[in-house]
């Protein structure tokens, strides 16, 4: 698989992901149940494209954020 995001993509995802946990272990939406895992469901896929350098949706629709080699 060829990456297809770039330094900065990668680094907000990681922060959008640290929010999303942030927001789902520091509110009430804990005891809410479906939101609460829905938030972290989120989070993990924003982690794992972001360390793995791949997303999904950006190759389907054929958006490419890191620089060309």
């Amino acid at each position: 698989m060829t990456t297809n995001m770039g330094r900065l993509d990668r680094g907000l995802r990681l922060v959008a992901a640290a929010v999303l946990i942030l927001i789902a272990f520091a509110t009430d939406f804990a005891a809410a149940g479906a939101l609460h895992w829905v938030l972290l469901a989120v989070a993990a896929i924003f982690v794992v494209t972001a360390l793995v350098g791949v997303c999904p949706l950006y190759r389907v629709f054929g958006i490419r954020t890191c620089p060309s080699r």
